[in-house]
């Protein structure tokens, strides 16, 4: 037997230093501030971005990557959950979560690119490498190297249950939604499966940047002057940037006589502008006014009649979002931070009342993809009270004649019809109107007298709208 303790031992392959992706890297800082600070990605990533750009690190080609690792690894995690538990030997919560978001990251890549499956593995595990180390960066790689040996249909015939046995649970995999939304949106949608299926398939598509020209400020036709801008579907005021690119380099968008706003969120607004009133119409009501998007479309319309908006906000800081907003407004505003559901206001006070109120935000999944994993059933009976005391305010706030509308970013039923049809009962002295004549050539707004739109049906977050008009 020969002695082989002396043999010199085989030259190991020498240290390299991992190559660090600045766009990776932004991605998985982005993902690490939503996961550990609740933070939302439309709110940290426009300044990580703008960061990277000041510093040569970037240019439009890697912004545009970046904002799809992150927004896509975000819309998919519940899909992408289910195939890295098919691949780990432990459960998903032992999993460290800067290790979950780094395979996150790769998965999308793997699973929801073009990106070839050499290079998506190789750049997720030179970014563990540099963020978490070349020990854990060893696991990254094994998983990741079992995900890419399937294509995203077919670890969905793995993973997903068959949709004849649990349809809701199918959906929910599938579509990579909660099971308890996929229901939500179901019963608010009603109908069969194809409707529902649009309807998580455009949850999650990126939407478009929809800008909003505020009368007698700006003009569409100088929006359209922009790249890749085209004329909105629906409203009059709206303009799309069918290519993405930075509002905030806009000249009327920084000047604030244009925002970035959602065009379901404009035609709320202006559903209600142009809603018939009996009498004067003289003064108008935002009462839950932050950001003010809506606030200053209706401060603009407001000034072109000669009217008056008084903009409304519990929150001081999302007032002072408001007075931003509506700083430049030709015609007669006033700001206030107020709780609307102890108003400073006298009772009868306005002819125009809109209580766009706090939710789920459940229409907007499109835009903040993870408020779907934020959410609980349990959210609805924390928001019930409130919603239901700010429509009796607003029912209050206004004079007989007069016409409120209630608007939420939800299609829950227990958020809009619900909260409708409670405090009517209580409120005899008012009645619902049409709204649907109000959003002229707008389709699919089903039986009314309420409108609810919908992202697979009219390009739009799922904004809902009830119109009431105080009857005595």
């Amino acid at each position: 037997m020969s002695d082989t303790s002396r043999r010199p031992r085989k030259p190991g392959k020498p240290y390299r230093r991992p190559k660090k992706d600045p766009v990776r890297i932004l991605a998985f800082e982005a993902l690490r501030a939503v996961d550990e600070r609740d933070a939302y990605a439309n709110l940290v990533l426009p300044p990580l971005l703008r960061k990277a750009r000041e510093s040569g690190d970037f240019d439009g080609r890697d912004a545009a990557l970046a904002t799809e690792l992150v927004y896509g690894t975000l819309r998919r995690q519940g899909t992408y959950d289910a195939v890295i538990a098919e691949c780990v030997d432990r459960p998903l919560r032992d999993v460290d979560p800067p290790v979950l978001d780094v395979l996150s990251l790769g998965v999308h890549q793997l699973l929801g690119t073009r990106i070839p499956s050499h290079a998506a593995v190789s750049a997720t595990v030179e970014l563990a490498r540099v963020v978490l180390g070349d020990g854990r960066a060893k696991f990254v790689n094994a998983v990741l190297r079992k995900v890419a040996q399937h294509d995203l249909d077919g670890w969905l015939e793995r993973i997903a249950p068959p949709y004849d046995e649990d349809p809701e649970d199918h959906l929910a995999v599938v579509h990579s939604h909660p099971r308890w939304v996929v229901s939500a949106l179901w019963d608010a949608l009603g109908g069969g499966r194809t409707g529902i299926e649009e309807l998580l398939a455009a949850d999650n598509e990126r939407p478009e940047v929809t800008l909003v020209a505020r009368p007698g400020r700006a003009t569409t036709d100088e929006l359209l002057r922009e790249d890749a801008a085209v004329p909105g579907r629906w409203s009059p005021y709206a303009v799309r940037l069918t290519e993405g690119g930075e509002p905030g380099a806009i000249d009327a968008v920084r000047d604030g006589r244009a925002g970035v706003q959602d065009e379901g969120s404009q035609l709320v607004a202006l559903a209600l502008a142009n809603a018939p009133v009996d009498g004067p119409d003289e003064r108008w009501l935002d009462g839950c006014a932050g950001p003010g998007g809506k606030a200053a479309l209706l401060a603009a319309l407001a000034a072109e009649r000669g009217a008056s908006l008084l903009a409304a906000e519990k929150q001081p800081h999302r007032a002072g979002l408001v007075a931003r907003a509506l700083h430049g407004n030709p015609g007669p505003y006033q700001v206030i931070a107020a709780d609307g559901t102890r108003p400073p206001w006298l009772p009868g006070t306005f002819d125009r009342v809109l209580m766009d109120v706090p939710c789920t935000g459940l229409g907007a999944l499109r835009r903040r993809p993870e408020a779907r994993w934020r959410r609980r059933p349990e959210d609805l009976d924390g928001f019930a009270p409130l919603q239901r005391g700010l429509l009796r305010t607003a029912l209050e706030s206004v004079r007989v004649g007069g016409v409120v509308g209630y608007a939420t970013c939800s299609p829950h039923l227990a958020e809009t019809r619900a909260v409708v049809a409670d405090v009517l009962k209580q409120f005899p002295e008012a009645e619902l109107i049409d709204a649907r004549p109000l959003l002229p050539d707008v389709p699919n707004l089903g039986d009314g007298p309420d409108v609810q739109l919908w992202p697979h049906l009219h390009g739009t977050d799922a904004m809902y709208l009830a119109l009431i008009r105080r009857t005595g």
